[in-house]
């Protein structure tokens, strides 16, 4: 009996503090994206049939006054919005009914389809971009009500036998620049330096109001997130003081806290961007790229750290999304625009046969690397 207790407790526990906050952050961030594709086709008066938020069979849904059919579904793990003329959630056209009601008028110029190329990138474009927009405003937000607090770049401890020791470091340094990046905290050489394990670094500090710059190469390590999860990366192998770290807390007004969000924003596309070039060039360590049940671990910590914590996690994954959105890969938003492109360059939208492979190329890539993430997050977790 008490073992069928403590198995309750477990999922009790599991869908309380881990499937409701990844739930909630998925749908959010979802939601905006889609609404991004949804308003900017309203404009341009494309019929939209359907707006889902999950893929499956329809949990809750309704129709509103302009014939969308506004829908929940089973599997809460993305959504879509279904124009007139798609053949299915990928935005695919359907060849046999674009014909049919070309030929017939009527409903015609409410297709997706047979809208002008431009306005049929702005509206593939409009759902990224609505991703970065949550983010500038969730990040704008939290600056402005809570400023940053920084732990100043100053050296307390070198390491024995570490990098930073190897390359001259020592402390009391106030650590100003790395490869010509400022930096303003611990948290900004911590963040350059773990993504960049093996490359040499320039590091210019400031040693007694001297300036000097030494030249090291991070040591792939094993790290200990905020959260407490095990990663690899980067390490010099400095410290700030550990019982008195030299804190400053800074706080912006209304237009400063926009351009830090910028920043912030910029910072994370860049992060991402450096990551994954280091996965493809070998570099990099792919284990650490995670799927749903990675995030969704992640959102459970994060909504037990407290809600700045969480929100900021959602701004982070929504910049993440609509990045990834823009990549050129078939399926993605980035796949259609580039589409596009090829149409507007050649005058003519690519044969049948052309797009219809490339959907299939795309597909697989998205599957492969859905299944790559998962068989990690399932590593990780000790299941294999």
């Amino acid at each position: 009996m008490d073992m069928i207790l403590d198995l309750i407790r477990t999922v009790f526990e599991a869908i309380v503090f881990t499937g409701v906050p990844f739930i909630l952050l998925l749908s959010i961030v979802v939601f905006i994206h889609e609404m991004g594709h949804f308003l900017v086709a309203r404009f341009f008066d494309v019929k939209v049939e359907i707006f889902s938020i999950g893929f499956g069979k329809e949990l809750y849904g309704w129709n509103d006054r302009y014939g969308t059919r506004w829908k929940v579904s089973a599997l809460p793990l993305g959504g879509y919005v279904k124009f007139w003329g798609d053949e299915g959630a990928a935005s695919t056209p359907d060849r046999e009914k674009i014909r049919e009601i070309q030929e017939k008028g009527g409903e015609a110029a409410t297709c997706f389809h047979v809208k002008p190329v431009w306005q049929r990138a702005l509206i593939v474009a409009a759902g990224p971009f609505a991703n970065f927009l949550l983010a500038f405003v969730i990040l704008s937000g939290l600056i402005f009500t809570f400023g940053e607090l920084r732990v100043l770049p100053i050296i307390a401890e070198v390491k024995a036998g570490s990098v930073a020791e190897a390359a001259g470091f020592k402390p009391g340094d106030r650590v100003l620049s790395i490869d010509g990046r400022t930096i303003e905290s611990f948290g900004d050489i911590a963040r350059y330096v773990v993504l960049r394990d093996g490359d040499q670094m320039r590091i210019e500090i400031d040693r007694a109001g001297e300036r000097i710059t030494l030249e090291a190469t991070p040591r792939k390590t094993e790290i200990v997130d905020p959260l407490g999860n095990k990663m690899t990366g980067g390490q010099l192998g400095i410290s700030p003081a550990r019982e008195t770290p030299v804190y400053e807390h800074i706080t912006y007004g209304p237009l400063q806290s926009a351009f830090r969000a910028i920043d912030r924003t910029f910072a994370i596309v860049g992060d991402t961007l450096t990551f994954l070039g280091r996965i493809v060039t070998g570099k990099g360590d792919s284990s650490q790229i995670s799927g749903p049940l990675g995030i969704a671990k992640i959102s459970g910590q994060a909504a037990q750290e407290g809600v700045a914590f969480y929100v900021n996690l959602i701004a982070v994954l929504s910049v993440s999304i609509g990045l990834i959105n823009l990549f050129p890969v078939p399926m993605l938003d980035g796949g259609h625009l580039l589409y596009y492109a090829f149409e507007a360059v050649r005058g003519r939208p690519l044969g049948e046969e052309a797009q219809e492979m490339g959907f299939r190329v795309g597909l697989a890539l998205v599957l492969f690397l859905m299944i790559f993430a998962t068989w990690n997050d399932l590593s990780k977790s000790g299941i294999f």
